[in-house]
């Protein structure tokens, strides 16, 4: 079993050599794929344009993103998938020759296991759900036609354009091995996919999302605590990430496992909280939400506020206030951009309608 994962492991370092020596020129657009992946870009950027366009498919893509991610964690500490920047320095598998040379990058040294790859899994299940509800949406109660398999082969055809950019990324940049980028993309389809027979989400109560956070972080919790009373260190990674990382300054708190935990899970309560909001009722289900201005406005305000909102990094110095400050802080994106954001707009048109009267 352990020569086999050896050189599957030594295939992907080749890959990982191949595209850097073969690739060089390749770096910034290797690296900006691999940012645009990062989860965070769903909550800041597709989260509100979704949402005020279609309600439904912004709440799918919280729902899928979250609770896919929080599965990619379990799959992690359960797989124990290594790393290439640091599996090719800790290996035997080169004892008779030397170790082909992998570049590292300031996004390379992620302290989490690396299997199944959380960037191919959320990139695959957010682009999933947003492909679906394009065909899904311009097909409505018609019948298909050749338009409409055009677009569809079009839309499926960029999907997989994506996925395979976002996979040779993380192998670039010696993030991931192939298999795992692999594993990652169809996690991620498949959690998209179970979310297309899901409907109560979209009428879900406060009390099912506090109770759903709760249950997601004692779930994870209470695993790391079992594991640990048996002697299983499911932190043993990030050891590895500060011993092997050529520049300390690119391991970052962020990348921890309960770090993006705490992240996804203040999302989710957030958008709890700005669903079951007065600010929401009176705004978004109200008579401003049916006006098309209404809602692009609000797209354009919760962006940049939002973006003000990213810029804000919580202090990294204590752990556990650092862990708090994430959940506030990501808890605030839904409820700024589905709640207090719209109130507002709704507030200065209606006052903007009262002035032309």
């Amino acid at each position: 079993m352990e020569a086999g994962m050896d050189l599957l492991h030594h295939s992907g370092i080749q890959a990982t050599h191949y595209l850097q020596a073969s690739y060089p020129g390749s770096q910034d657009w290797f690296l900006f794929i691999s940012f645009a992946a990062d989860l965070r870009n769903t909550f800041f950027v597709l989260f509100p344009i979704w949402f005020h366009l279609c309600e439904t498919v912004g709440i799918k893509l919280i729902w899928v993103a979250v609770i896919g991610d929080w599965l990619n964690l379990v799959f992690k500490w359960i797989l124990f998938g290594q790393r290439p920047y640091w599996w090719v320095h800790e290996t035997g598998f080169y004892h008779n020759t030397s170790a082909p040379a992998i570049q590292q990058f300031p996004v390379t040294c992620e302290t989490g296991p690396g299997s199944p790859s959380g960037h191919a899994m959320g990139s695959a299940g957010v682009y999933y759900v947003t492909v679906t509800a394009i065909l899904s949406i311009i097909q409505g109660n018609k019948q298909p036609s050749w338009k409409h398999r055009f677009l569809q082969t079009a839309l499926w055809a960029a999907f997989w354009a994506i996925q395979v950019g976002v996979c040779l990324s993380r192998v670039f940049i010696a993030a991931h091995f192939p298999h795992q980028v692999v594993a990652g993309v169809l996690s991620g389809m498949l959690v998209a996919e179970s979310f297309q027979r899901i409907h109560s989400i979209y009428n879900a109560s406060l009390q099912r999302y506090m109770a759903t956070t709760l249950f997601l972080f004692s779930f994870a919790l209470g695993f790391y605590l079992l594991l640990k009373l048996l002697g299983v260190d499911l932190l043993w990674t990030l050891e590895k990430a500060k011993r092997w990382c050529e520049n300390p300054e690119w391991v970052h708190l962020d990348t921890t496992p309960f770090a993006g935990l705490l992240r996804n899970l203040g999302i989710l309560f957030g958008l709890g909280l700005a669903l079951n909001s007065p600010m929401y009722m009176e705004s978004c289900r109200g008579k401003p939400g049916q006006q098309l201005s209404f809602r692009l406005s609000c797209i354009v305000a919760s962006l940049l506020i939002l973006h003000l909102f990213d810029s804000f990094k919580p202090p990294a110095k204590v752990e556990l206030l650092f862990y708090l400050l994430s959940f506030c802080k990501s808890a605030a994106v839904p409820l700024a951009a589905a709640a207090l954001v719209p109130y507002c707009v709704s507030q200065l048109l209606s006052q903007q309608d009262k002035k032309v009267v």
